[in-house]
């Protein structure tokens, strides 16, 4: 989730969206975004609607804790790379 968020930290992202793209169920999904909100490492905000007669939706980014975060792990996964590689 974290690397799907750092692909672009600063850009306002959609639950359907990072569901499509991580491939996780909305019942994982939503409890896993609330979690990382609680915790500090996203913002959420309700956004209104672009078409008339649509319910407003919550939208989420990266907080600067969550940038960091985001960049630790990404860096904690590439050695693990690197060793399957070699193995």
């Amino acid at each position: 989730m974290l690397a799907a968020l750092a692909v672009q930290p600063q850009a306002w992202r959609y639950g359907y969206d990072l569901s499509k793209e991580t491939g996780l169920k909305s019942g994982t999904l939503y409890p896993l975004l609330i979690r990382l909100a609680d915790d500090g490492l996203l913002e959420t905000e309700w956004r209104q609607p672009l078409q008339p007669g649509r319910p407003p939706r919550h939208a989420y980014r990266l907080t600067a804790a969550g940038i960091a975060l985001a960049q630790v792990r990404a860096q904690d996964a590439v050695p693990t790379a690197n060793r399957e590689a070699t193995t």
